[in-house]
């Protein structure tokens, strides 16, 4: 069912979406800061946008504040091709996620303006207004469970998406600044996991669900006998450990000169679905994800930087490989 379910290239994505602030030029700090640029963000939809990117249809779900911010996100899925039905507006002291964040490795700093977050708001008529059965599978990012109701709408997507049989993709995704408490995050994102049958996540996310760092892996392995059927273990610039089919594939990274941190999860998403989607082997699937990481902390901005089919044909075609796992 999973990988049936992938090879439709249709997916609803569940989460949010918000504006990225950069100073520019690259390597300007904050601090020192005069002129920024302005793009999508926000892990959902820079997803969904990747996704789009490499042929795939996307559609989000999620809730944006009724202003000018919330309208400005909305233009840009738009642009992207994600399609919104699914998202709604809403009124009252709640507002659109804001990051800034800066194109430099060296001492880096993201900021997330967060408090009391649009997306937060997303409640359970949003999700069960959605005709899942248009969609080959569910993609989540474990922000969406961070705070009421979104928690419980997305558990709520989850069954409904379960009954019209689709596979749910789960990126853990751990912000701890999202989170009333660590003890709440360790519960709910074991829950959403237990519940998945894609689980994408780094040896710190698992490490934390499994209660222990060092137990991390352990906590991988032991999802993927169980319930799920695809678990991708990362680590890093050590690559990833993946999970499927009763095996374990071990896999490298596609070195580059990194000018930044931020984008590269959302972007090995897209590229590895979509890699799946396209019938390719499990390890050219990930390969291809790991790739799509690679090229977008080379380049300044998320949403933007994410490569289209050419962009990633054309990096493989010129890297000279992956560093061996």
């Amino acid at each position: 069912m999973t990988l049936e379910g992938i090879a439709q290239r249709n997916f609803l994505v569940v989460g949010r979406v918000g504006m990225d602030l950069c100073p520019e030029p690259a390597g300007t700090s904050t601090r020192d800061a005069e002129t920024m640029v302005v793009g999508m963000g926000g892990s959902s939809a820079n997803i969904a946008a990747g996704l789009v990117k490499l042929g795939c249809k996307a559609a989000l779900v999620t809730s944006v504040s009724d202003d000018a911010v919330g309208w400005y996100c909305e233009g840009q899925l738009d642009r992207y091709g994600v399609e919104r039905t699914y998202v709604s507006r809403i009124s009252g002291e709640e507002r659109t996620s804001l990051a800034v964040y800066e194109t430099r490795v060296d001492n880096h700093q993201s900021v997330i303006y967060r408090n009391n977050a649009a997306d937060f708001q997303m409640n359970l008529n949003d999700v069960e207004a959605v005709d899942y059965t248009r969609f080959g599978a569910l993609i989540t990012a474990g922000t969406v469970f961070a705070a009421e109701p979104s928690r419980s709408a997305a558990f709520r997507a989850f069954e409904l998406a379960r009954a019209a049989g689709l596979p749910i993709i789960f990126d853990v995704d751990y912000r701890p600044y999202s989170w009333p408490t660590p003890e709440v995050a360790e519960d709910v994102l074991s829950r959403a996991g237990a519940l998945s049958d894609v689980i994408v996540g780094n040896d710190e996310e698992f490490g934390f669900m499994a209660g222990d760092i060092d137990k991390g892996l352990d906590k991988a392995r032991a999802l993927a006998a169980t319930t799920a059927a695809i678990v991708i273990y990362k680590m890093g610039h050590a690559g990833a450990i993946t999970f499927a089919d009763g095996t374990e594939l071990r896999t490298g990274i596609y070195p580059v000169q990194a000018v930044k941190p931020t984008g590269a999860g959302d972007s090995f998403m897209a590229g590895f679905l979509a890699g799946l989607s396209e019938g390719r082997a499990m390890k050219d699937a990930v390969l291809r994800g790991s790739a799509c990481a690679s090229i977008v902390v080379a380049k300044t901005g998320c949403a933007p930087a994410m490569p289209d089919t050419k962009g990633l044909e054309d990096f493989l075609a010129t890297h000279p490989g992956p560093t061996e796992s």
